[in-house]
């Protein structure tokens, strides 16, 4: 009886050719077939599939069937593909592509889209903003029926944008005074210490005489530079997943679509099973975050840029996906946006 630790490089080099195989074709896999490719003898093989199967490796559907890879196998598979390198004429290409978005929102929604275009599977990508970004600038604009919009853009490139409703009637000549008092006193200052400063002057004396300043006021209430840590997430290619074979009730299926539907779910996801350190993840069998998703694999990046903004960008598919290929997209998209904002 073999036992985990036990099995040779020849067990796997039979165990990867026999999940390749499942991917290219979907249909369990006989040991002739692998024989047809390998330099051993059937019976070999045959002893080595029972073996792999015994540690639980292989699964068989039908007593005369072939074997088909476990989520254990598909995991040993992925990760004899991790030395994929970066190709510079792809990486240019997709810098340029990103760098034609000067916003991040943009940048991620576009990183979602190529990671889809590049791999036929479902494409995520994330911003998620620091807790001390640092304010470049604002600007207000009066729309019709006294309301402001109220535009903040950070230094790490975020720009956020706010409707209000204002019961003074303001001029677009005050919103001008307002944005220059906040941009000229306070861009490059961190968003909290503004927050602290502001408090600070409204509560002086000499506020209640200042017009520009009971304006500022005015538009704090209203939520001005209060745009939270809300995160940036882009899904792309969720249609992908209707024509799979993933084994789901009609009601799993919906609840598939409906935990991809939640942000919260997807920061779930890339927190839970991305790896920390910068390295790419892979994880593959995703139940412990929803029983719907037990047949799907992750394979993604999480990094962090200079201005503080963290980015996860990854793929969502099938165990039985083109594992080479999401590696390849999800190192190159990643690296494309990581050189793209500075």
């Amino acid at each position: 009886m073999n036992h985990f630790g036990a099995l040779s490089p020849r067990h796997f080099e039979v165990l990867h050719a026999i999940v390749q195989n499942y991917i290219d074709t979907g249909e369990p896999v006989a040991s002739r077939t692998i024989a047809r490719r390998h330099p051993l003898s059937p019976a070999s093989i045959r002893n080595m599939m029972a073996d792999l199967a015994e540690e639980g490796y292989l699964s068989q559907p039908h007593t005369s069937a072939g074997r088909v890879p476990t989520e254990q196998a598909f995991q040993s598979y992925a990760g004899t593909l991790m030395g994929s390198r970066i190709v510079q004429a792809e990486l240019d290409r997709l810098q340029a592509e990103l760098q034609q978005f000067p916003a991040v929102e943009d940048r991620i929604e576009r990183s979602s889209q190529l990671l889809t275009q590049l791999t036929r599977q479902l494409g995520i990508a994330a911003a998620i903003p620091s807790e001390n970004r640092t304010l470049d600038q604002i600007e207000l604009m009066l729309l019709p029926d006294s309301r402001v919009l109220m535009v903040v853009a950070t230094r790490d490139k975020m720009v956020r944008h706010r409707v209000v409703a204002v019961n003074d009637r303001l001029t677009q000549d005050e919103l001008v005074n307002i944005r220059n008092y906040i941009n000229y006193n306070f861009s490059g200052w961190m968003l909290p210490n503004i927050h602290r400063e502001l408090k600070r002057r409204f509560e002086l004396e000499s506020a209640a005489y200042d017009a520009i300043l009971n304006r500022v006021n005015l538009l704090y209430s209203k939520g001005l530079l209060d745009f939270g840590l809300a995160a940036e997430v882009h899904l792309d290619g969720v249609g992908n997943l209707i024509g799979l074979d993933l084994h789901l009730t009609r009601e799993r299926l919906r609840e598939l679509f409906h935990t991809l539907e939640e942000k919260k779910r997807i920061l779930q996801l890339l927190d839970r099973f991305l790896d920390p350190n910068g390295e790419v993840g892979i994880h593959v069998g995703l139940s412990d975050l929803h029983p719907s998703m037990g047949e799907l694999s992750l394979i993604g990046i999480r990094f962090e840029l200079a201005n503080g903004l963290e980015t996860k960008v990854a793929v969502l598919g099938p165990m039985r996906m083109n594992y080479a290929r999401a590696i390849s997209a999800v190192l190159h998209v990643g690296q494309a946006f990581k050189t793209s904002v500075v």
